[in-house]
């Protein structure tokens, strides 16, 4: 089977990549050919050792130019599509027609491809899409599987264009469409990337180490997050539910921890034996705490019922959190 990870450089997609190369299939299925999509590949080998029996090509290239996106796949059948590329958050802000040619008009572009190899006869390509709970907006005090989808930035209204149209054309047959809202991915490794919620991440990997820290949230400030490994099994999960048990709306919102900044630091301490109270100090930003420490409970019931689940408790996540960093 040929499986495409567009965004394969990032942080989830070489994490993918590394993952499948490992297991060399995804269900029962064995992979024979994995495609990667990238504007660039920054490391000479994103995958260290790839099973002899699997080919794997890395494209460099512009997921916003639709003719290099079809030449580069239209040279056998895909069988799965892992997208994963995006121009989120604050960049999709600042540039809003780069912003919509990746985050809407590559997306277009992967659903018109399935649905000319479903209409040339072959294999209907399954898709699962990376969206995001960023598809919210403002939260109510409870979020369900009935919360409305109000987004109040660019990049959720994009994945809300993009999970409607992958109902659309799943329910014309034309692509076996599943889209995942992903909630914050734990533990990212230290970069300089402008992301506001990067203290997440770095929060796990420094009091790890006994290094102390400044919390830019407050102690009750709630959110919601997800390991990396985690997300992976979601995603792979994703791309094996049979296609008979899936209902109109494919879009689901990933079960995922809730907790306190004071819940997570615990965490850390017993995972790591440190004393978090000499190591942690409290300085609450206004504006991060507003956009990362106001989450409300979360109910995900379709979710659950499909077999998706979260990392099962706080202890968990931390740990696995720097097992793929």
């Amino acid at each position: 089977m040929q499986v495409v990870i567009t965004g394969a450089n990032g942080f989830v997609g070489q994490a993918l990549a590394q993952r499948l190369c490992s297991d060399g299939a995804i269900g029962k299925k064995t992979l024979s050919r994995l495609t990667l999509l990238d504007r660039q590949f920054d490391k000479v080998s994103v995958l260290g050792s790839e099973p002899q029996a699997l080919v794997v090509e890395r494209h460099s290239g512009d997921l916003t130019d639709d003719l290099w996106l079809r030449e580069t796949l239209g040279h056998s059948p895909i069988e799965v599509i892992f997208h994963l590329a995006s121009i989120p958050g604050g960049m999709a802000e600042q540039n809003d027609s780069l912003a919509r040619k990746v985050n809407i008009d590559a997306t277009m572009t992967l659903l018109e491809i399935s649905k000319a190899q479903t209409e040339a006869g072959l294999q209907k390509p399954v898709l699962v899409f990376a969206s995001s709970i960023a598809v919210f907006g403002i939260m109510p005090d409870l979020v369900t599987d009935d919360t409305p989808l109000k987004p109040q930035l660019s990049y959720g209204a994009h994945k809300v264009v993009g999970e409607v149209m992958i109902n659309d054309f799943s329910r014309r047959g034309w692509v076996d469409g599943r889209s995942l809202r992903l909630p914050g991915v734990l533990a990212r490794p230290p970069a300089e990337t402008g992301q506001l919620s990067a203290f997440l991440s770095d929060i796990i990997r420094e009091v790890s180490k006994g290094k102390s820290f400044v919390c830019p949230m407050s102690e009750q400030a709630k959110t919601w997050a997800s390991s990396l490994p985690n997300i992976l099994d979601n995603l792979i999960h994703g791309a094996v539910i049979e296609e008979r048990t899936l209902k109109t709306d494919r879009g689901f919102t990933l079960p995922t921890l809730y907790f306190s900044m004071a819940q997570l630091v615990s965490a850390i301490g017993r995972v790591y034996h440190q004393k978090t109270d000499d190591l942690v100090r409290y300085d609450p930003n206004p504006l991060i705490e507003k956009l990362f420490g106001c989450f409300p409970p979360l109910e995900t019931p379709s979710a659950d019922e499909m077999g998706f689940q979260h990392d099962g408790d706080l202890n968990k996540l931390v740990e696995r959190a720097l097992r793929c960093s």
